[in-house]
């Protein structure tokens, strides 16, 4: 066994990533008061809101540092669908990302719900609008990531929805609430060691 030290200012994550080759048998569509809207290339500021709110916790931050430029070209090309969670009140309490830009293939590059609705059932009812979306004709296999800094049942609750993990990585990065891209107190679940 052996220990890669990480900077204080940074932080570690190992990346998981997880796939299914194969299209899921039909299961029962889980009962949820949720609906997701279409985002058909969406502003940049309701975008990067809506991905802040729900990802703040687990510390997404890279789509709100990336260049106007940059974020425009993903989510306003015709590849990407964005979609928001919607609950009966029209508040928007989550996101789906699908991105269709490599042939025969989805990555379903963002899935989340704000923290509020984590454990009542809504994350399966979410993964079956997914994957009934990115299973259309031509698709061989979708894939997504996930990290330790997601939440602590991300990982199980992905295999349980059928998908294989085939890879890890270690992912180290400058420590966003030490750089101003994230407020301090963001995250109390992840130590910060830099502040001597």
């Amino acid at each position: 066994m052996s220990l890669t030290r990480v900077p204080d200012d940074h932080l570690a994550a190992v990346v998981t990533s997880l796939e299914m080759t194969a299209r899921p048998p039909v299961r029962p569509m889980p009962d949820s008061h949720l609906q997701l809207i279409r985002w058909e290339s969406p502003a940049l500021a309701k975008y990067r809101a809506l991905f802040t709110r729900v990802g703040t916790p687990w510390m997404w931050f890279s789509r709100a540092i990336m260049s106007d430029g940059a974020l425009q070209a993903i989510i306003g090309d015709s590849g990407v669908q964005v979609w928001a969670v919607v609950d009966r009140a029209g508040i928007e309490v989550g996101m789906l990302e699908l991105d269709f830009r490599v042939g025969g293939e989805c990555e379903i590059s963002f899935f989340g719900l704000i923290p509020e609705l984590c454990g009542l059932g809504h994350g399966r009812w979410l993964m079956a609008q997914a994957l009934a979306r990115a299973w259309r004709a031509g698709i061989d296999r979708v894939w997504l990531h996930t990290c330790t800094l997601d939440h602590h049942t991300a990982l199980n609750f992905y295999r349980a929805q059928g998908f294989t993990a085939y890879q890890r990585d270690l992912e180290t990065f400058p420590d966003p609430r030490l750089t101003g891209h994230m407020a301090a107190e963001i995250a109390p679940q992840v130590p910060v060691l830099s502040r001597r």
